[in-house]
């Protein structure tokens, strides 16, 4: 079997499982104009909302996950862990590609040794994006297996690279990962939340709250990737000696919010173990 060539305009990109990231990623690949919509597909069996947000894209629907498989030459499992093998065709386990010719029926090992006797096919790469591929802001790793090929590797990269940033990384290192950057985004909704909580608390009024803490967060994340400085040392520059911002941190030291956040991470990656 020959590596994919680029440009990724050659090839028909396919998902199995149409929930909201296989969408979000659709999405994202076919406005970054990486591939045109026609050339995505996916299946839906009844939920007739999930065709419409795929539909109205321009992705094609097809009528099962068997047909998406013939259909397409990448093929992305967008499945979470958790789901019954028997209730689907050729997936399984979340945020995996594959770049591949043909897809056979399941067997099952151990993670990679697991997908190619499952499959019948060695060429995977796993990836683990998250949700704000919705809005091209994805933090992305991907990880080759079995045979998969370097010029896989740049295919799967420019793809996934349409809705954010990509990184490679080992695959013993993706429970880690899941529990960070896959989890994360709700750990600062939750966070932006709360911020926005305070400010009507402090007096403002909540449309304002709300639109201010996002807006912070948002300049707070830039700062660190555009800036080249140590977050640590970006809070030591806004917190001046007896002034309003010390007294904050104060108090969230005080609650142990660094640790918080680190225990939501381990327990999210360890969770990310149980269900692998």
């Amino acid at each position: 079997m020959d590596a994919f060539p680029i440009p990724a305009e050659s090839f028909i990109l396919g998902f199995i499982g149409a929930g909201k990231m296989a969408e979000s990623i659709a999405k994202g690949v076919a406005k970054s104009g990486v591939l045109p919509p026609d050339r995505i597909c996916t299946a839906v069996h009844s939920n007739l909302k999930r065709r419409d947000a795929f539909e109205s894209i321009g992705v094609k629907v097809l009528s099962d996950n068997n047909a998406v498989v013939e259909y397409s030459d990448v093929v992305v499992f967008s499945v979470k862990p958790q789901v019954d093998k028997a209730a689907v065709i050729t997936e399984e386990a979340f945020g995996f590609c594959c770049c591949r010719s043909e897809i056979e029926r399941p067997s099952g090992l151990q993670r990679w040794s697991r997908w190619v006797e499952w499959t019948g096919h060695s060429r995977f790469i796993r990836v683990m994006p998250n949700t704000p591929s919705a809005v091209g802001e994805a933090a992305t790793v991907m990880s080759l297996g079995g045979t998969a090929t370097e010029e896989d590797g740049e295919l799967i990269g420019k793809l996934f690279g349409s809705v954010g940033k990509i990184w490679r990384a080992d695959e013993k290192l993706f429970d880690a990962i899941t529990g960070l950057s896959g989890s994360g985004p709700a750990y600062i909704f939750l966070a932006i939340e709360a911020l926005a909580d305070g400010g009507v608390a402090a007096g403002l009024p909540r449309e304002l709250a709300l639109g201010l803490a996002s807006q912070t967060v948002l300049g707070a994340a830039s700062m660190v990737t555009k800036s080249g400085k140590h977050p640590g040392q970006l809070k030591d520059d806004v917190a001046s000696p007896g002034g309003t911002t010390i007294a904050g941190i104060h108090e969230l030291e005080k609650s142990g919010f660094r640790g918080i956040l680190m225990n939501a991470v381990v327990a999210a990656a360890k969770r990310s173990r149980e269900l692998s």
